[in-house]
């Protein structure tokens, strides 16, 4: 088993609902997130705004903020994780910065509450 965490934008969450559905995942997690990827950060203008200097705040402009994202998990068999990982590409890539990432980590083991179930049995 594997998990999948993906990073998209807000504004594309009911897109990637619907293809993950499509593409056969029915349970999966969504929480609501602020962050920031690798955009050019001037940490001179970033310290200057933290202290309160108007001057860098203006100059700093949306540098630095953290924008508002949304976290997918699902966790799927291994042999379903290419699929997953291309269907959450093609519904989110835009080409611009802020599309999202990807991370797909291995799960040791799952357990299904209401019934004991563990392992593969668990997520199906």
């Amino acid at each position: 088993m594997k998990e999948i965490i993906a990073v998209v934008r807000m504004n594309m969450m009911n897109r990637t609902k619907t293809a993950l559905t499509e593409a056969g995942v029915d349970a999966f997690f969504a929480n609501e997130a602020q962050g920031r990827g690798q955009g050019f950060a001037n940490l001179m203008l970033l310290e200057g705004a933290e202290r309160g200097y108007e001057e860098a705040v203006e100059h700093l402009g949306g540098k630095g903020k953290l924008y508002p994202k949304r976290i997918l998990t699902v966790v799927v068999p291994e042999d379903e994780v290419d699929g997953i990982v291309e269907t959450i590409i093609e519904t989110n890539k835009t080409g611009k910065p802020g599309d999202g990432k990807i991370w797909v980590l291995p799960v040791k083991d799952a357990v299904r509450v209401r019934t004991g179930e563990s392992g593969i049995k668990s997520i199906s």
